[in-house]
């Protein structure tokens, strides 16, 4: 299988402040292809997420480039960074109770003038972002009123609605528990199969084995290793990252299917 190149990082160097800057990314490079599942890892404080805001153009590139399909992000309109990219936050409740299929439609924000109505194909695609994630019952019920996993699938259906070609999420399920960690993930592994570029951060290295095709390991500010996820997510990687005594195993869940989980010792 032919894989495209779709997002490239390449020497990226960035971090926060102007008087005094303080340098967070060392150079990384990494690229993300159409259909494949990255996630980014690593302790707390080593750059994952200052990488994300970089990659959608959230922060400064101060040295280095990020390309979207060969073209540099630089000096890229927000509206073309949004066709582009499609962030999904942790499940949030709003000041105001927005009906589910309100919430879903402000993902056609990047086609809309100021001026302009929402269309039918605009609700057409909304409508089409809830079926396809299962939830298209809940179009007329408050966001308010639904559980964390369910906002957060409301949370990827607006974020499907804008049509980008990358999906990011920074610890999209750092709120749920455990039965909704799994159906939100497994929901966005689903549409990395329908040809999805997803980059996850994540501090849950179990969740990089269950749901990624590669594996960025961050620390400190420089990538430790890019690869395949049984590759990357090791017993010495975790020792390193995190700095605490893990282990690696594969496990027997069932006659016949072994899974790889991570222990601490």
């Amino acid at each position: 299988m032919i894989m495209t190149v779709l997002l490239e990082a390449q020497d990226l160097v960035t971090g926060y402040g102007k008087k005094h800057q303080a340098e967070i990314v060392h150079g990384v490079s990494f690229t993300v292809d159409a259909g494949e599942f990255v996630c980014i890892i690593g302790a707390n404080g080593c750059g994952k997420t200052t990488t994300l805001k970089a990659l959608m153009g959230l922060l400064p590139i101060w040295s280095g480039d990020v390309l979207i399909q060969g073209m540099s992000i630089k000096g890229m309109p927000e509206k073309e960074l949004a066709k582009h990219f499609a962030y999904i936050p942790q499940a949030h409740t709003p000041p105001f109770p927005f009906k589910v299929a309100d919430v879903v439609l402000m993902g056609r924000t990047p086609y809309i003038n100021r001026m302009a109505r929402v269309t039918e194909h605009d609700k057409a695609v909304a409508y089409q972002a809830l079926s396809m994630l299962g939830i298209a019952e809940l179009a007329d019920k408050a966001y308010t009123q639904l559980s964390g996993g369910q906002q957060q699938l409301v949370l990827i259906a607006r974020a499907l609605t804008q049509q980008s070609q990358i999906l990011v999420m920074d610890e999209p399920t750092a709120a749920l528990d455990f039965g909704n960690q799994q159906l939100v993930l497994s929901r966005m592994k689903t549409l990395s199969r329908m040809g999805k570029a997803v980059i996850m951060v994540t501090h849950d290295p179990d969740h990089a084995l269950f749901c990624a095709d590669r594996v960025v390991v961050m620390d400190k500010g420089d990538i430790l290793r890019d690869g395949p996820t049984s590759e990357c997510i090791t017993t010495d990687v975790l020792n390193t990252i995190y700095n605490i005594d893990a282990r690696v195993l594969d496990v027997e869940v069932e006659p016949g299917r072994t899974e790889r989980v991570c222990i601490a010792v």
